[in-house]
């Protein structure tokens, strides 16, 4: 009999005392405890984890991704894609071709329709591969996995993640359809060049809605969430057709295409665009507009679409016009420099010199111009300068330039509504005003002086000393309290507001000349027609406007404007073919240069100066800068729109005599002294007076 040892007698003592049943029977309670155990750890793992989850679950129902809001003109044409952070078009599930699903499932995730949220077969699938190549070969994520992931999760290769993503993407199967599921896939992915969603990629890529794809660019944006930057078609396109024609094979393969239809789409070569993101045509204007929506939350993001009053046609001719004007005041410095020289008997300029002197003209050198519907307020083209790309600093509306002489048809509306008619004779001499080291004396530009002249003839030439006998006879309270009503503001309480030594912007320009371009009453523009926001409700914009006069009385100050035009000092702004009325305007040392004209259906307001408020230099004026501007524009607009209107109305109530040798409008309200007017005809025949 073998002999015992004190070990066995341990180990075999459970065996004795409990027997073989009672040991399995003691391993299974310990196993419970133990699963017990891991199930209250599980399950508090679970729920930790369920209650971190459930805001993201939301996240995905509750999906509103950020959207490009787009601007559009009067007419329905895209001027600008506005966005922040991410270039999307949004696409609802109706608005996808079946055959965008197809190609996405046929590369992505095949069984998408059949499984749960996770293909445990296909994870199986991949890590088998994926052991046997002892490296990454393949990956077993649906298309639901990949969202969940992209959405919600981030990138890192950790268990916690994992567990995250298979969790999520069960339970995004329970609360979102399939459909649902794929809307978001399609909507959220990245396809490169800055491009978010399917729609917006269909747009940039090939300039096609969904529904105009070819078989062959479907597959080619499918292809791209793999690798947006690798099968990027714009820098890439020979990777990108390869990418395509892989699942063309795959969906070949599995029935989803014709033998045809596999053949021909191999073939094809589909044109690509390289088209940059915002596609702004009319930036200063786009600028202006989300300044005046400042208040609206989102507005870049929002999916909104935005039109505005814009005509881009008008715009695109305005801009040319306002370089073109730009060019000749370039053009002007240099001439004046090389006769400068030339008097000097110096060398001319070389070419070097003449790039070196444009470019230190241009630097702060530019210019507005802002076009609008004098009747309406409706802004048609506005540029702030004339390269935005340089300066967004928009001078249409971001600055107040001194107004110089295109501020005196105010000073005679207001003369004219007090009674006087364009016959009223005022004095064109020298004048003095003030004393000691206050003591101003104004001067006209010729440095020459007519006498006595009609209001009509001082306005017609620019005179600038009648201007101010004008602004003597209505008194000076009565020149202030009229500017106010006209919507003059921060303006010097002195003579000195008759010959422009106010300051305001391009854009409060346009608003104030209305005053004559509509007949009486100033229109105040605008940019923004209307606003549509995602959900299709429409928020409608309009002008604001105020009365300050009749319109025979308005009428008057066109019918002056019009022979500034014709003979006076806007003579370069005359166009053949339609009435055009206008002022030209010069700051003091020509810092500013101004011309603020109108058609019966269209006004453009065109300044140039520098940014720095120093002379121009050139020998420039409203006259030989500005003025021409405006035919150059007036002169395009004409050949758009050949229908507008092309004579001046002339309201009832308005009349006409000639007057010595000039024809004089005048209204019921005017008084027309005729022994005045004798009196100068005697004085200019004795002195003999130039007329």
């Amino acid at each position: 009999m073998a002999k015992t040892t004190e070990l066995d007698d341990i180990y075999d003592t459970p065996k004795r005392k409990f027997g073989v049943f009672g040991v399995f029977k003691i391993l299974f309670y310990i196993f419970v405890a133990i699963c017990v155990v891991l199930s209250a750890v599980l399950g508090y793992y679970g729920y930790q984890l369920y209650k971190e989850l459930s805001p993201q679950v939301h996240a995905m129902i509750d999906y509103h991704p950020n959207e490009i809001t787009q601007v559009f003109d009067s007419k329905g044409r895209l001027i600008a894609n506005l966005f922040d952070e991410e270039y999307r078009f949004y696409a609802k599930y109706d608005e996808i071709p079946g055959r965008v699903i197809e190609a996405l499932l046929a590369v992505e995730d095949t069984m998408f329709f059949e499984h749960e949220g996770v293909n445990f077969d296909a994870i199986a699938r991949a890590t088998f591969k994926n052991l046997i190549s002892m490296k990454y070969m393949e990956g077993g994520s649906t298309l639901t996995q990949q969202l969940v992931k992209n959405m919600l999760l981030t990138s890192d290769r950790t268990l916690n993640r994992k567990v995250k993503e298979f969790l999520l993407s069960i339970r995004a199967e329970q609360v979102l359809t399939k459909e649902q599921i794929l809307e978001r896939y399609l909507n959220y992915i990245f396809l490169g060049h800055g491009y978010y969603g399917i729609k917006t990629a269909a747009l940039g890529y090939f300039k096609k809605d969904l529904d105009k794809l070819t078989l062959k660019e479907i597959a080619m944006l499918v292809g791209l969430p793999k690798s947006p930057v690798k099968y990027d078609p714009t820098r890439y396109l020979k990777n990108s057709l390869n990418r395509a024609n892989a699942i063309l094979k795959r969906m070949y393969e599995l029935g989803w295409i014709t033998q045809a239809e596999f053949n021909h789409s191999i073939k094809e070569i589909p044109k690509v665009y390289n088209q940059t993101l915002t596609q702004n045509k009319a930036p200063y204007v786009v600028d202006e507009a989300l300044r005046e929506l400042g208040d609206i939350e989102n507005l870049k993001s929002g999916g909104y679409k935005i039109y505005l009053t814009i005509d881009l046609d008008y715009q695109k001719i305005a801009k040319e016009a306002l370089i073109k004007g730009f060019e000749n005041i370039q053009f002007r410095i240099m001439d004046r420099e090389q006769k400068t020289r030339e008097w000097q008997k110096k060398p001319k300029l070389t070419e070097e010199e003449i790039k070196d002197l444009n470019e230190n003209s241009s630097n702060t050198l530019n210019g507005a111009i802002v076009v609008t519907n004098p009747h309406t307020g409706e802004v048609l083209a506005m540029v702030g300068g004339v390269d935005h790309n340089k300066s967004s600093f928009n001078r249409a509306t971001q600055t107040n330039r001194q107004f110089g002489s295109t501020m005196k048809p105010f000073v005679y509306q207001i003369a004219f509504n007090k009674g006087y008619s364009p016959a009223e004779i005022v004095i064109d001499s020298p004048k003095r005003f003030g004393s000691g080291g206050k003591l101003w004396q104004p001067n006209n530009d010729t440095r020459n002086f007519l006498g006595p002249v009609t209001m009509q003839t001082a306005l017609e030439k620019s005179l600038n000393i009648p201007a101010i006998d004008t602004a003597l006879k209505i008194t000076e309270s009565s020149l202030y309290s009229g500017l106010n009503e006209m919507g003059f503001d921060n303006f010097p309480r002195d003579l000195t507001v008759v010959l422009g030594s106010l300051s305001l912007s391009p854009m409060k320009a346009a608003m104030q000349y209305s005053l004559f371009s509509n007949y009486g009453t100033i229109v105040k523009p605008y940019v923004v027609a209307k606003i549509i926001d995602p959900s299709g409700r429409e928020t409608l914009f309009q002008t604001t406007q105020a009365t300050f006069t009749t319109p025979q009385q308005a009428f008057l100050i066109t019918s002056i404007l019009r022979n500034t035009v014709q003979r006076g000092t806007g003579y370069r702004a005359k166009v053949n073919g339609v009435q055009v009325a206008g002022k030209t305007g010069t700051s003091n040392q020509s810092r500013d240069v101004w011309f603020c004209g109108y058609t019966p259906d269209i006004q453009a307001i065109i300044w140039y100066g520098r940014d720095d408020n120093t002379p121009i230099g050139g020998g420039a004026y409203g006259g030989n800068v500005s003025a021409p501007v405006f035919a150059d524009f007036m002169t395009k607009a004409l050949e758009i729109n050949p229908g507008m209107q092309r004579n001046f109305i002339v309201p009832n109530g308005v009349y006409q005599q000639q007057i010595g040798k000039e024809l004089i409008y005048y209204t019921d309200t005017s008084r027309i002294n005729y022994e005045q007017i004798e009196e100068q005809e005697r004085l200019r025949e004795i002195d003999n007076v130039m007329w």
